[in-house]
């Protein structure tokens, strides 16, 4: 085929940033709580600074956690963006009155093997479940991938969303993303390929740490899923 006759192929390039570690959680399960994190490790956020692409639009959640996040890759190096636009439906999931409970227990009380704080389907009480936030960061990505078509788009948001957008990724097979681990600052990249006659998705690098090569950085490793111990 003669390169005139190819169809106009449109890449967008998602780079996602998981938020950097909450310390303040009291060993309990936040999800939509409005919490702080630890920014600290000025040597994590000068290795993600390198690695984000520049001239990127950026996004976050509507959660300080990802502001902050934002704020450190920007203080590490990265030039400062003349915008971040907060998007809610990035936000991780809403666990209603699971919030507050204490997260080595809860997964203790949880089938063996669980992934995630529950099926897919089931919305903790008074909250979501993780359909819904699957569907929420669905449609916001959708519409991203609209507004910004051919760019780079860098969104710094939680592991519950991540795995989320790693569903829309896998063609909606969105029990399949929960085997992934989404470590805190790590970035996930997801590439979107649109052209006239059809989509598709590919997912270059998932849980990518470019800090991992030194011990002394291992706390953007925190356990919350089948691994978390019970208290004694």
């Amino acid at each position: 085929m003669a390169t005139a006759d190819k169809p106009n192929v449109v890449t967008t390039r998602w780079w996602w940033v998981r938020h950097a570690p909450v310390r303040n959680d009291g060993g309990n399960i936040y999800g939509q709580s409005d919490l702080a994190c630890d920014t600290s490790d000025t040597y994590v956020f000068n290795a993600v600074a390198k690695v984000l692409p520049r001239k990127a639009a950026w996004y976050s959640s509507n959660l300080m956690r990802t502001h902050q996040t934002a704020e450190a890759i920007w203080a590490a190096g990265y030039p400062r963006p003349a915008s971040m636009k907060w998007e809610a439906d990035l936000a991780e999931q809403n666990l209603g009155r699971w919030q507050g409970m204490n997260r080595a227990e809860f997964v203790a009380s949880r089938p063996v093997g669980s992934s995630w704080f529950a099926d897919i389907n089931e919305p903790a009480p008074g909250g979501e479940s993780f359909m819904d936030l699957y569907n929420r960061t669905r449609r916001t990505v959708e519409r991203i991938n609209n507004e910004a078509a051919g760019q780079d788009v860098i969104a710094v948001a939680h592991g519950g969303t991540i795995k989320a957008a790693l569903g829309l990724a896998l063609n909606g097979e969105v029990e399949r993303a929960l085997s992934f681990d989404i470590d805190n600052c790590s970035i996930t990249r997801l590439d979107y390929f649109t052209s006239p006659e059809r989509s598709v998705w590919r997912l270059p690098m998932v849980n990518q740490q470019p800090w991992i090569a030194d011990d002394a950085h291992a706390e953007m490793h925190q356990p919350a899923g089948p691994e978390v111990k019970k208290l004694a």
